[in-house]
């Protein structure tokens, strides 16, 4: 017998859900097999089986929250016999060409493609809801890296096209189920039937990761001295380099020129400055990184997630946008590791990219600050004593007033303020 248990799941995550069990009692697994998926707080996960056998049974069920090193379910070895006994009679694959048709034909194909090679190129989350939904994987078209399938691809398989017969744009007629509506009539009882759709709730739980932004957002306010303060940048600089450089630069790099490498280069050229913004606190001692891990907020399906650009003062404006652009990839395809998610010094977040024009980023524990980068927009602002338009942008810094004065918090964004307004300064700084 050999057991299958919830693995290690990475720095500060020790506890997870099942999501969906990939087998049941009595299956057959080969080593490598998937066989359930885990829910965290950051990530999903398989788990696969380190032994081949027969599942001889199940320790926890879906929904459930397991903690690591717990058991998961019992693999035997022995069991290849056991295998087929153990399905139901109800379900047995022998009878299935004797079931009728009409009930046999959506189901076959779901389990088809779900468990084909088109299962290889799709995300977790996308194959548990192809299955509970009985979606064949195989006729869904993927539009993550290289063609895998995501959960917004198949919630499109799911979701019927809008159909135009239910209202009449020609007739001025409402026609539910009764014809004795007038066409030249424009109330509607709301009680009448057909006329307004009853109102409705419906309870969700929370998913493991929206469970964790929920308890860390308060606790990052509970926990913490946490003020904001605000200042605005000039872009003209920045955006007149990138139309200058723009082709060249995708040209030989692959990837465009965006600005989040001029904020994460002028962040660490600031924390450098201010390394009590680069720390934490553990007790009584405040512990100084003399290292650069930027964490850069990305917006995926189920929350937000902040994959981190390790030791980012080492990487080139080129390295730091394919990072990027990766991490925005693989956060939509659900592929991001539980490593690619760990520690960090200090975040950056991108409301702009929404439309926020101005908001308060919360920390994220245990770092003591956050950057937050907003739309950009044209607006009139003095310049050498005349009315200029100029595309500004507000930024936001909020940090924790147990180590950071307001003084150095500041500075910290006036020199990112100087920065941004003279990349050149970047390389002779920086």
């Amino acid at each position: 017998m050999s057991n299958i248990v919830v693995p290690t799941l990475g720095e500060s995550v020790v506890e997870a859900r099942i999501a969906k069990w990939l087998k049941k009692a009595g299956d057959r697994v080969e080593v490598g097999e998937p066989v359930v998926e885990l829910e965290t707080e950051k990530i999903d996960l398989e788990v696969s089986a380190e032994k081949s056998g027969v599942i001889a049974s199940i320790a926890r069920q879906e929904g459930d929250d397991v903690k690591i090193g717990e058991l998961l379910a019992v693999v035997d070895e022995n069991g290849t016999a056991a295998a087929p006994v153990a399905s139901s009679t109800a379900s047995a694959p022998p009878p299935a060409p004797a079931a009728p048709p009409a009930q046999a034909a959506t189901p076959a194909p779901a389990a088809g493609g779900n468990g084909s090679a088109t299962e290889g190129r799709a995300t977790p989350t996308a194959r548990r809801m192809a299955k509970d939904n009985d979606v064949d994987l195989g006729a869904v078209q993927g539009s993550g890296a290289a063609g895998r399938v995501t959960k917004q691809d198949v919630q499109k398989a799911i979701t019927p096209a809008p159909t135009s017969n239910e209202v009449a744009p020609t007739s001025g007629a409402v026609a539910p189920t009764s014809s004795k509506v007038a066409p030249t009539s424009n109330k509607i009882a709301p009680t009448r039937e057909g006329a307004i759709a009853p109102r409705s709730e419906e309870r969700v739980r929370m998913s493991k990761r929206r469970e964790t932004i929920a308890r860390r957002l308060v606790e990052a306010q509970r926990t913490a001295a946490m003020l904001t303060t605000f200042n605005e940048v000039d872009m003209s600089a920045v955006m007149a380099l990138r139309e200058r450089r723009k082709e060249s630069f995708k040209k030989e790099f692959g990837v465009g020129l965006g600005i989040a490498s001029f904020f994460v280069k002028s962040a660490i050229a600031a924390l450098r400055a201010f390394p009590a913004i680069n720390a934490e606190i553990q007790g009584n001692e405040i512990v100084y990184k003399h290292y650069f891990d930027i964490g850069v907020a990305v917006g995926a399906e189920g929350g937000l997630v902040v994959p981190v650009l390790r030791d980012a003062d080492t990487m080139s404006f080129p390295q730091i946008e394919l990072a990027i652009r990766d991490f925005a990839t693989r956060a939509t395809d659900g592929t991001l590791t539980l490593e690619d998610l760990r520690g960090g010094t200090f975040t950056i977040t991108n409301g702009g990219v929404f439309g926020s024009l101005m908001s308060t980023p919360i920390l994220n524990p245990p770092q003591v600050g956050i950057l937050g980068l907003h739309k950009i927009q044209d607006r009139v602002i003095p310049v050498n004593g005349q009315p200029a338009i100029r595309p500004m942008m507000y930024v936001a810094l909020s940090y924790d007033h147990r180590i950071v004065d307001g003084r150095e918090a500041v500075q910290f964004l006036v020199k990112i303020k100087d920065f941004v307004e003279d990349p050149a300064r970047l390389l002779l700084e920086g």
